[in-house]
C-alpha cells in the first residue's frame, strides 16, 4: 500500500531544544550581519553623493 506523504516512521519530530538555539543563534547572526552591510552601503552612497556635492558647488567657474 502507498500513502502520499511521508510515513510516520520517517517524519522528523519535535526539533530538541539546542538545535532550535543554535539555529535562532545563526539567524539572528546573519541577519546582524545583512544590516551592517545595509548601513555601511547607505553611508558609502550618501558620503559619495556628499562629496560629489560638495565638488559642484566649489568647483571654479570659467
Amino acid at each position: 500500500m502507498t500513502t502520499d506523504g511521508p510515513s510516520p516512521s520517517t517524519s522528523p519530530g519535535p526539533e530538541p531544544e539546542e538545535q532550535r538555539a543554535a539555529r535562532h543563534a545563526r539567524e539572528k547572526y546573519g541577519e546582524r550581519h545583512m544590516w551592517m552591510w545595509l548601513a555601511y552601503f547607505l553611508f558609502g552612497i550618501h558620503f559619495i553623493a556628499f562629496v560629489m556635492i560638495y565638488a559642484v558647488t566649489h568647483a571654479p567657474s570659467k
